[in-house]
């Protein structure tokens, strides 16, 4: 059986009290009060889900009472019986007690109970989205602890495991041994891109934007690094040119998440029929926005695919590689820093990516 609404009605007359308690006890469970410091300390010490209270009360009236009650108990939802000549008090219990509507006196029965209903289904919303959203601040606690654990409680070993078997390879000879040590060497790899890759993913679509300074070149320089220790870039011709003419802000974490996806699924879906294989990183910064272009010859997608290539874990080829969430994530990234993204692309003949980002500078942190 559904509980009853409670309710707390606030009157200096008994009559009035007696009368509201006689005619709605049989659908509500109703608690009631003379005067507005009993109403205080009653909604102190119970549960209501809607307080109604007279205007006109010696000592405090409805709307004093209501200013009060909103710091003591603010959630419950509020309801002012006046009468018309009482304008000036409604708007001052709209402004002061946040109160939800007024009823006119002398109150018609039918209009208290439908009233007191839809406060009551308010009540219950509003506490549910309370209780959704303080389950979403612990979900996202835990997040971060996850994310923590990964950078460092997942990395960290696989990095020993790596350096470990680096240094057993220098000390055999046996052939198969040497097969065993590679094969674990390729585990390690593909691990730590994935761990890499859910790193990058939270970056995309959980934090917020940090705006700071970019200066491009300074981060091709640290991130090229990276690039030729992970990837095989000597049978690569890779060129870059970064034009950066002015000022640039933007969120630095996720530019380098944009830029890793791109130039990783570039290098990753080389075509190995073609010779030389080629990637081309153009930036242009001018008139307040950033141009970044990344293209390749490399295998292509066809076009039946192009329109769901940026959704999570979509494949757009067969080939063995690839997690489906770099496309995702740098569309993720772009559409947070406000940018704009459009993908081209020829099977056979290779892609090119073109990214126009804002200058967030009235942004920053």
């Amino acid at each position: 059986m559904k509980d009853k609404i409670k309710v707390l009605y606030i009157d200096d007359e008994d009559n009035n009290l007696s009368s509201f308690k006689a005619s709605l006890r049989k659908d509500f469970n109703i608690t009631t009060a003379m005067n507005g410091e009993e109403g205080l300390q009653l909604a102190r010490e119970g549960d209501f889900q809607v307080v109604i209270a007279d205007q006109r009360m010696p000592g405090m009236t409805g709307v004093e009472f209501f200013e009060r009650l909103v710091k003591v108990k603010p959630d419950p939802i509020r309801i002012l019986l006046t009468g018309y000549s009482d304008i000036s008090s409604v708007i001052d219990a709209i402004n002061r007690g946040e109160v939800y509507r007024f009823i006119d006196k002398p109150w018609n029965i039918e209009q208290i109970k439908n009233t007191i209903d839809t406060a009551a289904d308010i009540y219950n919303i509003r506490r549910e989205l309370k209780e959704k959203n303080d389950k979403l601040i612990k979900a996202n606690t835990e997040m971060n602890q996850f994310v923590y654990s990964l950078s460092h409680d997942l990395r960290g070993p696989l990095m020993s495991i790596s350096g470990v078997s680096k240094l057993a390879k220098m000390e055999i000879n046996d052939p198969v041994a040497m097969e065993y040590f590679e094969m674990i060497d390729s585990a390690t790899v593909k691990l730590d891109d994935f761990i890499y890759k859910m790193l990058d993913f939270y970056r995309s679509t959980k934090i917020d934007n940090k705006i700071v300074p970019v200066r491009f070149d300074e981060i091709i320089d640290q991130q090229l690094k990276a690039y030729q220790d992970k990837w095989d870039l000597e049978k690569i011709d890779f060129r870059i040119n970064v034009e950066q003419e002015t000022e640039f802000y933007s969120d630095e974490s996720k530019i380098r998440v944009i830029l890793n996806n791109l130039i990783g699924n570039a290098v990753k879906f080389q075509n190995d029929e073609v010779d030389p294989k080629k990637i081309n990183l153009d930036i242009h910064v001018n008139n307040g926005f950033t141009k970044l272009r990344v293209s390749d010859n490399g295998i292509g997608i066809e076009e039946k695919h192009q329109t769901d290539i940026f959704k999570l874990f979509h494949r757009a080829t067969q080939k063995n590689v690839g997690s489906g969430l770099g496309l995702y994530m740098v569309k993720e990234s772009v559409d947070q820093i406000k940018g704009t993204i459009e993908l081209k692309s020829k099977v056979n003949e290779g892609t090119v990516v073109e990214i126009l980002l804002p200058n967030l500078k009235d942004r920053v942190n």
